[in-house]
């Protein structure tokens, strides 16, 4: 397929450009897109995501999902797809909070969730599929999960191979299933053929090596996923669209190749509307990151091979994969790499985050920091979160920020997130603030914990945007001042918010006070010259970040970490971990786990590691021991008066997750 025209009027093979925008920057973005019978406003679609809002037991609709689907909706997006949704709630589920579509009892709900998009004016999908080998446990109840073929390493009481007669039994829950979205009025239905999935687990050679007419040659990996598409067509008829989700790429050894997905999408294409070119394999941590890629992976990953298939089919293709930001599927668009840009997580992080663009306001656009926070609670059970967004999943309360019914005077101490989202936050509540900031600019932490050198898309621009909305905000912002309880209590406030955030944790190690020995954040921020070989005190995710950074810059790195390496950064989902762990491979940064520094010499840091000294050479220490809140500041304040909270670090340290939901929590009921 060629690149669209913007002056195009008329059929473009089975979709159509409609209009021309020019006053933004993004007339590709937001040109409208026909696909069978339906029209989208423009080309941003949001990606399956299942955000836990469901009914645990029986994924029954709730009012909270109506609210969440209602909030991606009003973003702007051209339609809105609901995530992971089983055939059967038993063998086909791979989540709890997932949405049921497998009883008729369903409709009147799905048409609830169908009114709620369309009134926005977007349309609506929902991802159905099987989840085979990945299915849960607890859902199975007993039985055994379906996958295409049992590979010797698999445990057969745990997994059963399909016979014919059980995959004419899948192909009719999803044609079930098709059909009660399409009664409900859902303008399409997304089958999930991709990351390993039942129908996914068929067209790869590497989970798919039968030795009937269902395995084998490609021609035979395709017969059963083909067979669905023109089942589930023939079951839906031709008022529903079909868009169908598989990995271009599974990036493991032995799977699908490129030129397998093409033959497929074209033997498909008589029965699907939209090609959806996801990425990655679920069965491994390894290849999980290429599923929902995180800061540590390279940007629009999907799309070079996605451009080659775009190029050999006859109908729209969409792509998805850690795609920045707005410019970046406007120029996507533009080059004829795809037809439309899914994205979930850009819009999890600002609701109006397709409107912000479609003004010609994109840098008020709060950007996401791919820190993937947001998959970690519906992975358990749990409703959708965001770092950078507290009101996402919680859309029930709350929708939008109210006005107080009382005026305060608000005193926020400390500019770092979590000052800087209880400013926020407490302005739009309506109350009058004042900020003190120690520093001659905010950020705080943000500064160092942006500069891993693949943070500079994400987290540089949140930090840029972040001390952008807080000036902006009506905030009476005082830099460069450090706050006392006299010069807090002459501001006569009537509540005080102490995000001081915490310190650095000083290790009770002999030579710490060399001036070879420098903390995290000043290797960081590169506050000091750092010499050839460094060693970095401390197993957390700065000093990996740090040590990763450092080699990056050519240094020679050697982390010291008292925890075992398998038992490391646990403290971020496994699609972020194993994008790390590849990134400190990579660029050669050296692990010694079980180790506990206990001097610093002029030559290295001596270590104690199963029992025995051991010497790593090192021209300069980096300290990165952790966080500590200062009690006895937080003492001093807390005396001033009655209406004192501590939020974020200064409380309790985490992650800029904690720092900006806690400060939020406070700020949103003052």
């Amino acid at each position: 397929m060629k690149p669209l025209s913007l002056h195009t009027r008329g059929a473009l093979l089975n979709h159509e450009v409609i209009a021309m925008v020019d006053f933004n920057d993004y007339p590709h973005v937001f040109s409208p897109v026909k696909i069978r019978n339906i029209e989208l406003k423009n080309r941003l679609v949001f990606s399956p995501v299942v955000s836990g809002h469901a009914g645990v037991a029986n994924g029954e609709v709730t009012e909270a999902l109506v609210k969440f689907l209602g909030a991606q909706a009003r973003s702007g997006v051209g339609m809105v797809t609901i995530g992971a949704s089983p055939v059967d709630q038993g063998r086909a589920r791979d989540f709890y909070g997932s949405l049921s579509v497998c009883r008729d009892t369903d409709v009147p709900g799905l048409h609830r969730l169908v009114e709620e998009v369309h009134r926005y004016g977007a349309a609506i999908s929902c991802e159905i599929l099987h989840a085979g080998r990945i299915a849960q446990p607890g859902a199975l109840a007993g039985r055994k999960a379906w996958v295409p073929w049992l590979a010797p390493d698999m445990d057969s009481n745990a997994f059963e191979e399909i016979n014919e007669a059980q995959m004419d039994e899948v192909i009719g829950e999803f044609q079930a299933a098709a059909v009660r979205l399409r009664d409900a009025g859902f303008d399409m239905v997304m089958i999930h053929g991709a990351h390993g999935n039942l129908v996914s687990a068929f067209l790869s050679p590497a989970t798919n090596q039968r030795t009937d007419a269902y395995g084998g040659s490609p021609e035979n990996r395709m017969r059963f996923p083909l067979k669905l598409v023109r089942k589930v067509r023939e079951a839906v008829g031709d008022d529903m669209a079909i868009d169908f989700r598989i990995s271009q790429n599974e990036y493991v050894d032995g799977g699908i190749e490129l030129e397998d997905v093409i033959a497929f999408l074209q033997a498909a294409s008589p029965y699907i509307d939209d090609a959806h070119l996801s990425g990655g394999w679920i069965f491994d941590p390894v290849y999980v990151k290429y599923m929902m890629p995180g800061y540590p992976q390279d940007r629009c990953l999907n799309i070079p091979r996605t451009a080659v298939v775009h190029d050999k089919l006859d109908i729209p293709v969409t792509c998805v994969g850690n795609i920045p930001d707005i410019a970046t599927a406007e120029k996507i668009l533009a080059e004829g790499k795809a037809d439309i840009v899914a994205m979930a997580r850009n819009i999890l992080a600002d609701m109006d985050f397709v409107n912000k663009a479609y003004r010609g306001k994109p840098e008020l656009i709060r950007p996401c920091l791919r820190c993937i926070e947001c998959a970690s609670r519906p992975a358990v059970g749990g409703g959708v979160r965001c770092s950078v967004n507290p009101q996402l999943g919680r859309e029930l309360y709350y929708d939008s920020i109210q006005k107080a019914n009382q005026r305060k005077k608000v005193v926020v101490i400390g500019g770092g997130p979590a000052g800087m989202m209880a400013a926020q936050t407490a302005i739009k509540r309506g109350h009058e603030v004042v900020l003190f900031e120690k520093e001659a600019q905010l950020g705080g932490r943000l500064h160092e914990a942006s500069a891993l050198f693949c943070k500079v898309d994400h987290h540089k621009r949140y930090l840029a945007w972040d001390v952008a909305e807080t000036m902006r905000s009506g905030a009476d912002v005082h830099l460069g001042v450090m706050a006392t309880p006299e010069l807090v209590m002459s501001e006569n406030p009537d509540v005080v918010i102490v995000a001081i955030g915490a310190e650095h944790i000083a290790p009770d190690i002999e030579g710490v006070e060399s001036p070879r020995v420098m903390s995290v954040t000043d290797a960081d921020l590169g506050r000091r010259p750092i010499g050839k070989r460094v060693a970095i005190v401390g197993g957390g995710l700065s000093a990996l970040e740090c040590g990763i950074q450092l080699a990056y810059e050519g240094h020679e790195v050697v982390l010291l970490s008292r925890i075992a390496e398998n038992d490391s950064w646990h403290e971020v989902m496994n699609e972020l971990r194993s994008g790390l762990i590849e990134l400190k491979d990579r660029f050669g940064v050296e692990i010694i786990d079980e180790a506990n520094a206990v001097k610093i010499t002029d030559s290295g840091v001596v270590y104690e590691r199963n029992e025995s000294l051991c010497e790593v050479r090192a021209d300069t220490v980096v300290l990165a021991c952790g966080l500590a809140p200062n009690k006895n500041a937080i003492t001093a304040f807390r005396e001033m008066m009655p209406d004192v909270v501590v939020v974020g670090d200064a409380r309790k340290t985490g992650n800029i997750f904690a720092a900006n939901t806690d400060a939020f929590n406070v700020a949103v009921e003052l």
